[in-house]
């Protein structure tokens, strides 16, 4: 778990058979002991915080949500005239209420650019499925001597609706030696309103939230993700975890949490070196929550130009530190016997170098 910047604050271990949605109430829980809080609001995706999950939230006093609605919930709503088009043309985003969801609150947002990523999306996956069950109706076609019989036509079809997930969009007819299907044209019509969109639900009150604070909320995810992605890639490479005994696997995983703790902090602190933005926190409380992330115009110069506003080359967290590294303290001792001194010497800083511990000292740190 991380605080809303990322900042890793808890890990805990759990058999490999555990499902993630069984771990929200342990967690919640051990968060608000461990670190006395009087409220806890979790922010997880749809997968994580489901119904079930938010049903075992709602009679604790003091825990809150925020999460996502799934494509299903949200086809429903444009079923029943809930949910309209015409809330967000002149916003991206817009907070609703539905009799299905009392005492929560729902932002409705737009995404017109994902809107137009989605169809195409589904587009090339109907062709792509199309393509499959074509194949499969020429083979039948061609099996005159030993048809093929019934079942091993479903296996078949089942195996590429399955692969592309669109099997809702398409009629299949098919018995023994025989296999149709057609394009379910309403089915596919109904979906396209609903590209773009996204509900985002919360027990917050606006009170406690805003609806552009609640959204950025929720998005503020990509910074968790963020931090699995440098755990299991090349960074720490938590992977492959070869111990033998049960109560070592907790010990690597938390070892592995404090080197991204440790690289969290270094990459705050030498963000003016780095490609990373300096300005995005303060940028997210000002930018369209819904719209696509832009960098700030410090970003964009760092990466056209390549040199920091103080002349030094821009790095990655991989290159800095090998700059660093070039710095060693050298040993040296005279061959004259036993009793020879023994000098050591540390060569002096770079400007880079003596930026980047400079950097790390003006790093304010909680409890110092």
């Amino acid at each position: 778990m991380s605080d809303g910047e990322g900042c890793p604050v808890s890990v805990q271990v759990y058999p490999g058979n555990t499902a993630d949605p069984k771990t929200v109430v342990d967690q919640v829980e051990r968060l608000r002991q461990k670190f006395g809080l009087s409220r806890v609001v979790m922010v997880g995706d749809r997968g994580m915080l489901t119904q079930p999950q938010i049903n075992q939230i709602k009679p604790h006093p003091g825990w809150g949500w925020i999460t996502a609605l799934k494509s299903v919930a949200i086809g429903g709503w444009v079923d029943s005239g809930s949910l309209q088009r015409s809330f967000l043309d002149e916003k991206n985003l817009a907070e609703i209420t539905s009799p299905d969801y009392p005492g929560e609150r729902l932002m409705a947002c737009y995404h017109p650019l994902l809107a137009e990523e989605r169809g195409r999306k589904r587009q090339a996956l109907l062709e792509a499925t199309e393509k499959g069950l074509t194949k499969i109706r020429q083979e039948v076609g061609r099996r005159k001597k030993k048809i093929l019989k019934e079942k091993e036509i479903a296996l078949k079809v089942g195996k590429v609706l399955g692969h592309y997930k669109l099997g809702k969009h398409f009629e299949c007819t098919l018995g023994e030696g025989s296999f149709q299907f057609q394009r379910r044209e309403e089915a596919i019509q109904e979906e396209a309103p609903l590209d773009g969109i996204d509900v985002i639900r919360t027990s917050e009150s606006k009170e406690r939230l805003s609806p552009e604070a609640t959204v950025r909320s929720y998005k503020s995810l990509s910074e968790v993700e963020r931090a699995f992605r440098c755990l299991k890639g090349m960074e720490l490479r938590v992977r492959p975890i070869r111990h033998r005994t049960e109560e070592r696997v907790p010990a690597h995983i938390f070892l592995c949490l404090l080197a991204y703790y440790v690289e969290w902090h270094l990459r705050r602190a030498w963000a003016p070196l780095l490609f990373e933005d300096e300005e995005r926190w303060e940028e997210r409380e000002r930018r369209d929550p819904v719209g696509p992330a832009k960098p700030s115009q410090s970003a964009q110069e760092k990466k056209s130009s390549h040199p920091t506003r103080e002349g030094f080359p821009v790095h990655s967290l991989e290159t800095l530190m090998a700059e660093l590294a070039t710095r060693a303290r050298v040993t040296y001792s005279l061959q004259s016997g036993d009793s020879s001194p023994i000098l050591k010497q540390v060569p002096e800083p770079t400007p880079l170098q003596a930026r980047a511990y400079e950097l790390i000292r003006l790093l304010p740190v909680s409890g110092n």
